[in-house]
């Protein structure tokens, strides 16, 4: 399949200007797009704002889509970009790397260690991260950038990113620990 040809009839609608295909391009993506606003942003009302916010930026835009990615990807680059933005406004603090942590490396957890999991738990321990952490955690793990594409959209450097990724991962095992014990 040509993932970047994916709803190109619509997209050339909306070039044209097509409020209809607008509105079906929005329902295609708006949820999917909200659910990355909601794991970057603590605020359902900013969530909603930047959503909307993104999609007023991409029918701005769209007229420099040329899909040479799929158009998913070129909204979801977007909304990704205006939840970092809205981060950085509000002066979201990423811990700088120290020496203590020249050498990070990946730790695995055994599969008896992740019992009891679930989908809401790990999405309420993400909201206890401090928002530098949840934001390297939310664009490495479930974004799917690595730490050099991180580093450049934040501004930081890869060290930072993969030290901020490195103390969510820790910090998020203490929440859900802690969790578990209070069940």
């Amino acid at each position: 399949m040509d993932y970047a040809s994916t709803h190109r009839d619509i997209v050339e609608k909306c070039k044209n200007g097509n409020r209809q295909a607008q509105f079906e391009l929005y329902k295609l993506y708006s949820k999917a797009m909200y659910n990355v606003c909601l794991r970057m942003v603590k605020s359902e009302l900013d969530e909603e704002d930047i959503l909307q916010n993104s999609f007023v930026d991409i029918f701005t835009k769209l007229d420099t889509f040329q899909f040479q990615s799929s158009i998913g990807a070129w909204i979801k680059r977007i909304v990704l970009y205006n939840c970092i933005n809205f981060l950085k406004r509000n002066r979201v603090y990423f811990e700088e790397l120290d020496e203590r942590f020249t050498n990070l490396k990946e730790e695995e957890r055994s599969d008896d260690e992740q019992v009891g999991l679930t989908v809401e738990r790990v999405n309420r321990a993400l909201f206890e991260l401090p928002d530098g952490y949840r934001v390297v955690f939310s664009l490495y793990m479930l974004e799917g950038y690595d730490h050099k594409e991180i580093a450049e959209i934040l501004n930081i450097t890869e060290a930072t990113s993969k030290s901020q990724f490195s103390r969510a991962k820790s910090k998020l095992r203490e929440i859900l620990e802690t969790q578990r014990l209070m069940s």
